[in-house]
């Protein structure tokens, strides 16, 4: 993969340092952040440009250099303010005011063409104020993993940030969970806020509801304009926070991914999923899979993080209470559990194939997915992956057909659970006209990849670059990501 994709530029035509940058948070004041300096690195490799986010800034791909990123995003030149965010946060349950942006900053935020505002956002660019003793840096192949998180999640119909750029900045890193010396990178994230239900905790725990208040006006505002002019704007807010966020958690579960660290630190007031560090997509339909080797309780597991994002809402309400009536948000996190399911259960759907099913239906052939899966050795996402490759409409006319050409289908197809799945998914077909059957293969192919970074996917692209610089697995599993359709 060649990265460079136009002639060289000169720093004043940069299309990066050109962009229109707002101050919307930097306006609200230094109450909610600290100016600080990027770190300065000896080296600056761009190992990956996302040219697929280019265009929503209104910018042309091929016009935009490999120079340009590494002057914007390696070496930081020409932008300013940078801001450490101030923040606080429930981590694994246990209050911590010792939080904030300790290794990123807000590098900017920018109007897309969509009319949204988008932060750029790093990772990786060296102390600030709440570094707490660390280095401020970002490991790479930490930086290799949130690329391929934000790619993968997307494709899958995820909403979720995305990197924008991914540089090897030369230094070496001592870490105490990954083999020592390491290399490092800088990483500029592209979402819609990096405003946290952190952030709203700090304010509460130093007695600031006016700063609160400032900051929620600002909020909705920015990110859920359509209730800016409503007379009870706050409490809508919160019920659609804990819609957003409801649906957000529920997306994961229908993929299979396992975020790991779902501090409230970690949770963004636009209800999009960001910051990635040890997560994982689980093999199989293990209810009790958890990403994070330090989670020793099993606290973020995959099956705990629907009630695990209900208690960080729950623990918003706290800090919103000088805001927003306890009792209006008590009512609309009562949605959260409805929100959840009417959200799992069309992205299951999907995943199966159907746009719709009436309730008895879909009741009924997500219950028995669901039982198949976990009660045998069968990998979550090769199970879609298979139906979807395999697909077809002999499918409608034969349940025995029915992944008969699986690797699933032939270990497994003479299990009574299977017979089960597939006798419903038969009939479910068989109520379908030709032009039906046609969409169902098309559905399959949207909500289903082929491929799917689990670990040993991941660490297949890391050794190559690890053992001789090969970073062309890399490039080549981003392509097959981003190009499946």
């Amino acid at each position: 993969m060649t990265l460079d994709k136009a002639p060289h530029n000169t720093n004043s035509q940069n299309p990066f340092l050109s962009l229109n940058y707002e101050p919307a948070l930097e306006s609200l004041g230094d109450d909610y952040y600290d100016e600080v300096a990027a770190a300065e690195f000896p080296q600056h490799i761009l190992r990956w440009r996302n040219d697929a986010l280019l265009p929503k800034l209104g910018l042309n791909p091929q016009a935009v250099t490999d120079e340009d990123f590494i002057i914007a995003f390696g070496k930081f030149a020409g932008r300013k303010p940078l801001l450490a965010l101030r923040y606080h946060g429930y981590q694994f349950g246990e209050y911590n005011p010792q939080l904030g942006d300790g290794r990123g900053f807000l590098y900017g935020q920018v109007r897309g063409i969509d009319g949204e505002l988008y932060d750029f956002g790093t990772k990786g660019s060296g102390r600030t104020p709440y570094s707490r003793g660390g280095d401020g840096m970002l490991t790479l192949k930490g930086g290799v993993r949130e690329v391929l998180a934000g790619e993968m999640l997307h494709r899958m119909g995820v909403r979720t940030s995305r990197c924008l750029s991914m540089i090897e900045t030369g230094l070496s890193l001592w870490r105490g969970d990954e083999p020592s010396p390491t290399r490092s990178s800088v990483m500029v994230r592209m979402s819609k806020s990096h405003i946290r239900f952190g952030t709203f905790e700090r304010l509460h725990y130093l007695r600031r509801p006016d700063l609160s208040k400032k900051l929620l006006d600002h909020v909705i505002k920015e990110y859920y304009q359509h209730l800016d002019e409503k007379q009870d704007k706050y409490a809508l807010f919160y019920t659609e926070l804990v819609q957003r966020t409801a649906e957000l958690v529920a997306q994961w579960m229908a993929v299979g991914f396992c975020h790991a660290v779902l501090n409230t630190d970690n949770m963004s007031i636009t209800g999009e999923s960001f910051d990635y560090g040890p997560y994982a997509f689980i093999p199989n339909y293990d209810p009790f899979f958890t990403a994070a080797y330090f989670d020793y309780y099993k606290r973020y597991c995959y099956i705990n993080q629907p009630e695990i994002c209900k208690w960080n809402l729950e623990a918003l309400q706290e800090a919103l209470k000088a805001v927003i009536p306890q009792t209006d948000m008590e009512a609309g996190l009562a949605q959260f559990d409805d929100y959840y399911l009417a959200e799992y259960r069309c992205f299951m759907l999907k995943k199966l194939g159907f746009e719709k099913l009436s309730e008895p239906e879909a009741e009924e052939i997500l219950k028995a997915t669901i039982e198949f899966l976990k009660h045998y050795p069968v990998s979550y996402h090769h199970f879609f992956a298979d139906m979807t490759s395999c697909f077809s409409s002999k499918w409608r006319d034969d349940a025995s057909v029915i992944l008969s050409n699986s690797e699933i289908g032939q270990s497994l197809g003479r299990s009574e659970l299977f017979l089960n799945w597939s006798g419903i998914y038969h009939r479910i077909l068989t109520n379908l006209t030709p032009d039906e059957i046609e969409k169902v293969s098309q559905t399959l192919v949207s909500y289903n990849p082929q491929v799917v970074i689990l670990r040993p996917v991941i660490e297949s692209i890391w050794e190559p670059i690890t053992q001789a610089d090969n970073w062309q697995p890399f490039y080549e599993l981003l392509n097959q990501i981003q190009s499946q359709t």
